[in-house]
């Protein structure tokens, strides 16, 4: 028998494609309650079949918080455990026995590993925590987009960590971004001294290439009094000097990485900037010295900003090239051959592997001939 009342509840809008896989993984819950904001597929009616409670309701004007508090407002008074995902994301097995096994009175939210990208084999390419499992009352969802749960309860949070749990995200890449940046410049708006809110506002500037809105919002992220995360400010002066180079100021560009590098040391994503950078300009001492550094941190911090491209063959590729250029033959071997290993199939690799060992062999060749 189960010791607790366990309740999914999620949005929905045209996800017919997903419902079968998701009802799949949650249908272990005791409850399953979607409210749909308007769905123009077979969404609500395949839900109701696989056994959903659907509400149908319309958010106007839409913001991604007031959808999820009315989603939220229909789970059951009397639910012990509330667990909040979309129908793109999926719950590995065994989920509910881990959660059950975790959770004990008192506990008021939940976290567990959350895979934002999966390799093709199913293996997590980007992962950090996340905590969207929380107790019936006492929570409520706040911003407009990347909407996250606020505590309203007066005790304090009891937070417990879920070993094993894992929700998997395999996004619909058909679905436009067009509404993320009207709706995070809303959030700013609202919330003005949110740091989080100016640093995702800033990034989506970029991200449209709206690179002066973008300087400008990522700039103020570092200004704010609360913007003290390290790693968070290293990522936006990344942004910064990507927006610089794009506008064709070199300069500040450069400076922008050598700051982000200098404010945040222990990660891998500042070292592989300034790698890339050096190798535009053929400074191959620079990329070779960012390669070392870069290698030499082997524990990736789990946060939302880590970048798959860190952790894959990307430093050894340009450790093969700058230490190529160098003339350090024997040592690009072997970075060649370390980011074959991480990428296989990759032909261009496979060709640089060749034309290192064949420059090698002519090299040794011609000191035998001597």
């Amino acid at each position: 028998m189960s010791r607790y009342k366990i309740c999914v509840y999620a949005i929905s809008k045209n996800e017919e494609q997903f419902v079968d896989r998701w009802m799949d993984a949650v249908s272990v819950a005791d409850a399953v309650i979607v409210t749909d904001t308007g769905s123009t597929d077979g969404t609500v009616e395949k839900l109701r079949e696989r056994g959903a409670i659907v509400y149908e309701e319309t958010i106007s004007p839409w913001r991604f918080d007031t959808a999820r508090n009315v989603a939220l407002s229909h789970v059951p008074e009397d639910a012990d455990i509330c667990v909040s995902n979309d129908l793109d994301e999926v719950f590995e097995p065994g989920w509910r026995e881990k959660l059950e096994d975790a959770w004990k009175p008192g506990h008021t939210r939940a976290s567990y590993l959350f895979a934002f990208t999966c390799n093709p084999d199913g293996t997590p390419k980007k992962q950090f925590p996340m905590e969207k499992i929380h107790i019936r009352h006492g929570y409520r969802w706040v911003h407009p987009v990347h909407e996250v749960l606020e505590y309203t309860g007066e005790a304090p949070q009891n937070k417990v960590w879920v070993e094993g749990l894992r929700l998997n995200h395999y996004p619909d890449l058909s679905k436009p971004r067009s509404q993320y940046l009207p709706l995070l410049e809303l959030s700013v708006q609202e919330n003005p001294l949110d740091d989080r809110a100016v640093f995702w506002l800033g990034r989506e500037y970029m991200y449209y290439r709206k690179f002066d809105e973008a300087i400008q919002t990522l700039k103020k992220h570092l200004s704010l009094p609360t913007a003290k995360w390290d790693e968070e400010r290293s990522a936006s002066m990344r942004f910064l000097a990507q927006s610089y180079e794009e506008k064709g100021n070199l300069k500040e560009a450069r400076a922008w990485r050598y700051r982000a590098l200098a404010e945040c040391q222990y990660v891998r994503e500042p070292y592989l900037a300034l790698a890339k950078s050096g190798y535009k300009e053929k400074n191959w001492p620079l990329v070779y010295a960012m390669v070392e550094k870069g290698l030499s941190i082997t524990q990736s911090t789990g946060s939302y900003l880590v970048e798959p491209e860190s952790w894959g063959y990307a430093l050894y590729d340009y450790g093969a090239l700058s230490t190529y250029g160098l003339g350090l033959y024997e040592k690009a071997r072997d970075y060649a051959k370390e980011a074959l290993k991480l990428e296989p199939d990759n032909k261009r690799l496979q060709d640089n592997l060749k034309f290192i060992e064949e420059k090698i062999s002519q090299r040794v060749k011609g000191e035998e001939d001597s």
